[in-house]
């Protein structure tokens, strides 16, 4: 096998097919079972709820996005505030209702059309939101790679970091065939592995503990739990998923862009919302958190070229069966966040590299003070940590922040700001 584009359709053979789609469950892990630790949740409900969402995903696209669902953070605030005032089963009834909304919003956009995207997203606006939503997470990554358990700087955190990243640049570059579609998979093992010799040589560093692994059971099946429903939670997740529909949209555009292909007329922006919605209202009525489109597979295609919607799918069987095979879970678990850290420095940079590309590709003159304005503004909000926030109740905050208010900004300005001739050829271009 060489190194060649496999698209949304291709299949690849099974030996091939395995370690691909594990390597984007490595990609994806860290982050899902981190949100539902920090609400309350159970991390193997919400490893179940993200690889049957992703399947419900790749449904209502027709197979065609390949798009992994995880956790969202961007629903933490609310799952913890209407938890400590109503309980957790109406805030999982509020994500429930965030679900079913993305679909009501699909469905508007079905009988409305996507021409307005021409005109709200043109590639100045499309291609600066894609670099803030590579460069907002580039704090995460090198908080983990920098970082020990108590979040203090660390020498020997930020070396297992470098030798991650180093591996798994170098296996990007130097290796070939089906060994150079996996370097992220090679450099999580390298990582791993450097990690535990590192430690038996210095215990005062040593990361990995398997006290976890020994403890948990062979078999099990996940915590789920009922939703409830009511006026006020309901509402609260309502309003915060208009943010969460801003961040689809750009998680959305990114995927085009690294695939290449228009995933806002085919299979159609209302298909790719309804899927999101669905996935996150079956999640949640399950006990798990709220879905969305995860930027650490999205880094992993774009490193290795494939797209296939074949190795997404193996990868959501591969969460399944995690859920109820708890000790691989906690194998899985004992990964240290400084290697996770390595693996994100370039997941997230290559987001970033993907907007650049498409500033370019598209011939934006930033010559044009139009053109510059909208980028300027763009990158300070996302990037600069830009918020919009105000009291839904006592303990609820609405809030508008990053890169979905950097993309609202955008579009807002790309509307009212007068467009040049130039502009205009390049619209058509």
């Amino acid at each position: 096998m060489t190194h060649e584009t496999l698209g949304p359709g291709d299949r690849p053979g099974l030996g091939h097919w395995i370690p691909l789609s594990i390597q984007h469950v490595f990609a994806m892990f860290g982050a899902t079972i981190l949100v539902p630790i920090l609400t309350g949740l159970d991390p193997a409900t919400a490893l179940f709820t993200a690889g049957t969402g992703t399947l419900i995903y790749i449904l209502c696209t027709g197979a065609k996005v390949p798009a992994f669902l995880g956790s969202s953070f961007a629903f933490i605030p609310p799952l913890i505030g209407i938890t400590a005032s109503h309980g957790l089963s109406y805030a999982l009834g509020g994500a429930v209702a965030a679900g079913i909304f993305y679909c009501l919003v699909g469905l508007v956009i079905r009988f409305a059309g996507t021409g307005w995207l021409d005109k709200a997203l043109p590639p100045v606006v499309i291609g600066s939101v894609i670099v803030v939503i590579g460069l907002n997470l580039a704090p995460t990554a090198m908080n983990m790679a920098m970082n020990d358990a108590e979040g203090n700087y660390s020498l020997a955190a930020l070396s297992i970091a470098a030798v991650t990243l180093g591996i798994t640049v170098a296996a990007n570059i130097f290796l070939k065939g089906f060994f150079s579609t996996i370097p992220i998979l090679i450099g999580l093992v390298a990582g791993y592995l450097f990690t535990l010799i590192m430690g038996f040589f210095f215990p005062a560093y040593a990361l990995i503990d398997f006290q976890g692994v020994r403890d948990a059971a062979w078999f099990g099946l996940p915590g789920f739990q009922i939703p409830s429903f009511s006026f006020v939670p309901i509402l609260t997740f309502v309003i915060v998923s208009l943010a969460t529909i801003c961040e689809h949209l750009g998680d959305t555009l990114v995927t085009s862009k690294v695939v290449g292909q228009d995933f806002y007329r085919n299979p159609g922006l209302h298909r790719t919302l309804a899927g999101d919605g669905l996935a996150t209202a079956w999640a949640a009525f399950w006990g798990g958190p709220p879905n969305t489109t995860y930027g650490e597979n999205i880094g992993v295609m774009a490193i290795t070229r494939v797209y296939s919607v074949w190795v997404i799918g193996g990868a959501a069987v591969v969460a399944v069966i995690l859920s109820l095979f708890r000790k691989f879970g906690a194998l899985i678990q004992t990964i240290p966040t400084p290697v996770l850290g390595g693996i994100s420095m370039l997941l997230f940079g290559i987001i970033a590299s993907s907007g650049l590309r498409t500033i370019v590709e598209s011939g934006v003159d930033y010559k044009d003070k139009r053109n510059l304005t909208i980028s300027s503004v763009i990158f300070v909000i996302g990037i600069g940590g830009g918020r919009l926030a105000f009291s839904i109740t006592e303990s609820v905050q609405f809030q508008l922040a990053g890169v979905a208010l950097a993309t609202v900004v955008g579009i807002v300005l790309n509307l009212i700001f007068p467009v040049s001739r130039g502009t205009i050829k390049e619209e058509q271009a």
